[in-house]
């Protein structure tokens, strides 16, 4: 489903009336508030909308190449999906060997005590699982230790343009709404939300129906017998069947069952989430929102109940952290130069212009809500062969509207298999990386990101720690 969004612009007049639309309709939702003139609060070089891992890459890469670079989080800390969400898994390796290094690298080498490498790796494309609470400290020490200015508790809301430009965002403060202006921005929000406000065309949903990946609330669990769970797997068997058997009769929630299965006879370590309790609907609307995040809270209780109840070593099983909220997959993609889609995925495509790699299936969660994923099939068509990787290209970050705002992260240009590809969090550090990187570059050069040199970027990028191989001649 295509749409496109719209700055709200200057609105002026206050009316307590219903007011007539262009077509002399009375519109009786509408309020007019008046003109005024606002505050700035900061400005800066690189304005960062959104602090989860691709905006933290962004920043602190803009920074580095001696960028003044301002970052405005929604939440209390940093992290996005992987810290609030509880989503802390890192994808680095395209099954042969690792093909993302650069600031993700870098991030995993700093979490210390709070990262642990996976057993499977590089074989399995799952390289790093951490500690959520621990790599929110990580986080804020390299953003720190860069000379990011942080304003979290924000969330930018209105966009201001000016001849062609972006030339500030507006954000709602304890004291009044405010203005924080800047020579570039990047919109790592996830939903695509400054853009959207900027009027960039985008995407949203899959073709048919236009609704968007299934969403899932995150949690981890203390108390667990492990020893006692692993000399009882056939019970672990017989629990997963009649976890089946009352949903069918609609008697229990919906599940991920790949992962249920494995929780019940492998106990997770402390450190990592279980992923299994889904939800479906619009994230876009916040009022729908706030009733899924409830229902996937209770959904992870009546999973716990039926385990303490039912499976031997999980009687002391307690919900120890869940996610403050959804983990989020999709909503919208804002209209690039270039759209990363199926094919490129699958087929490994290289781009001129890449600042990086992806490698990821086609991971699609069932935007019905029944818990089930295309990762789930292992379906040789959904995946590049292994060994092998696709190229993320600088192009789908940038639009050909408003030379100065870029996107990172699970909102940049692709369609919805191929955002299903992309949209994981060691694929949005490497845009970060290349964005924040050719931001603070252009500025330097005197020039726009999307006519800077693309071969000076890759070469800065690799001098950086980043992987970029295979470039078309």
């Amino acid at each position: 489903m295509a749409a496109s969004g719209g700055s709200l612009g200057a609105l002026a007049g206050w009316s307590g009336f219903p007011v007539q639309n262009s077509a002399g309709e009375r519109e009786a939702h509408t309020l007019i508030i008046p003109e005024r003139r606002l505050p700035v609060l900061a400005e800066a070089d690189v304005v960062v909308c959104g602090g989860g891992p691709s905006g933290l890459s962004a920043a602190v890469c803009a920074a580095r190449h001696g960028a003044r670079v301002i970052l405005i989080e929604r939440w209390p800390s940093l992290g996005g999906m992987a810290t609030n969400a509880l989503v802390n898994i890192w994808h680095m390796n395209d099954r042969v060997k690792q093909v993302i290094f650069g600031f993700a690298q870098e991030a995993a080498d700093r979490g210390g005590r709070f990262i642990r490498e996976l057993p499977g790796s590089p074989k399995s494309p799952e390289k790093y699982e951490f500690d959520p609470v621990g790599m929110r400290v990580v986080f804020d020490k390299m953003l720190k230790e860069a000379g990011v200015r942080v304003l979290c508790n924000l969330t930018a809301v209105e966009t201001v343009l000016s001849e062609g430009r972006m030339t500030a965002v507006l954000v709602d403060t304890k004291t009044g709404r405010k203005a924080v202006r800047g020579k570039i921005f990047i919109d790592a929000t996830g939903d695509g939300d400054i853009a959207a406000n900027a009027g960039l065309p985008f995407e949203f949903g899959r073709p048919g129906d236009g609704k968007v990946q299934g969403m899932t609330m995150m949690f981890q669990l203390g108390g667990l017998d492990a020893p006692r769970i692993k000399a009882h797997r056939k019970d672990a068997e017989r629990v997963f069947a009649l976890m089946k058997k009352l949903r069918d009769d609609g008697k229990y929630p919906q599940f991920f069952e790949g992962a249920a299965i494995s929780y019940l006879t492998s106990p997770r370590v402390p450190m990592v989430a279980y992923n299994m309790a889904p939800v479906s609907g619009n994230p876009l609307d916040e009022e729908e929102l706030t009733r899924l995040s409830a229902q996937g809270r209770e959904k992870v209780y009546q999973y716990v109940d039926l385990w303490r109840d039912q499976m031997p070593g999980f009687e002391n099983a307690e919900v120890t952290q869940m996610g403050f909220g959804l983990g989020l997959r999709e909503s919208r993609r804002i209209r690039g130069l270039k759209t990363l889609d199926k094919d490129m995925v699958v087929n490994a495509v290289k781009q001129p212009d890449a600042i990086g790699h992806g490698f990821w299936v086609i991971d699609i969660h069932d935007p019905k809500g029944s818990g089930h994923t295309t990762w789930a099939d292992q379906s040789k068509d959904m995946r590049p062969p292994p060994g092998d990787s696709y190229h993320i290209p600088l192009g789908m970050c940038l639009n050909a509207t408003l030379p100065n705002l870029a996107v990172v992260g699970r909102c940049a240009s692709s369609t919805h298999e191929g955002h299903a590809s992309v949209r994981i969090q060691s694929h949005g550090m490497v845009m970060g990386q290349g964005v924040g990187t050719c931001a603070a570059l252009a500025l330097a050069a005197g020039t726009d990101m999307g006519q800077f040199d693309v071969r000076k970027l890759q070469t800065q990028l690799r001098k950086d720690g980043a992987y970029i191989e295979h470039l078309p001649a």
